[in-house]
């Protein structure tokens, strides 16, 4: 939930872009059932409860959180539509993994990870990084150094 609102607050804050936050598990809207899912659906509440401003729904499959598409037929009352900006996965494995398959499949660049609820902002590089990754995440840093971010 500190990771939810933190990343949002992250992506206000650095791209004056209003969070998005779908937290992600293997069901989208009761599909199924398991104490994964509990967990989804009890940090989207508190989210809303801590901020009320941001837009927050799970739990959510990922293609309905970004497919709007999709959305519309597997949960068409969601908060999120299909367009979430922010990516909450259920645990580090599902997240790293995520990031580095869409890193390497789309042979996109992953600027970070950016490490946040720290008391200063730090990012995290992989030992597979290029001096490329390098160079983006010590600009990441020091951009949310300046922000106070």
């Amino acid at each position: 939930m500190r990771a939810a609102i933190s990343a949002g607050e992250l992506l206000e804050k650095l791209f004056q872009i209003k969070p998005k936050i779908a937290f992600l598990t293997y069901s989208s809207k009761g599909s199924a059932e398991g104490e994964s899912i509990d967990r989804a659906v009890d940090a989207v509440e508190k989210v809303k409860q801590k901020r009320p401003d941001f837009t927050v729904d799970g739990e959510l499959q990922l293609d309905s959180a970004v497919s709007p598409e999709i959305a519309k037929r597997k949960c068409p009352n969601s908060a999120i539509k299909g367009d979430a900006n922010v990516l909450i996965f259920p645990n580090l494995d599902a997240g790293n993994i995520t990031y580095k398959a869409v890193e390497r499949f789309a042979k996109a660049t992953a600027v970070g990870p950016a490490l946040l609820g720290f008391t200063k902002p730090c990012s995290d590089i992989s030992r597979g990084s290029s001096a490329d990754d390098i160079v983006n995440a010590t600009a990441l840093t020091v951009v949310r150094a300046q922000l106070g971010i």
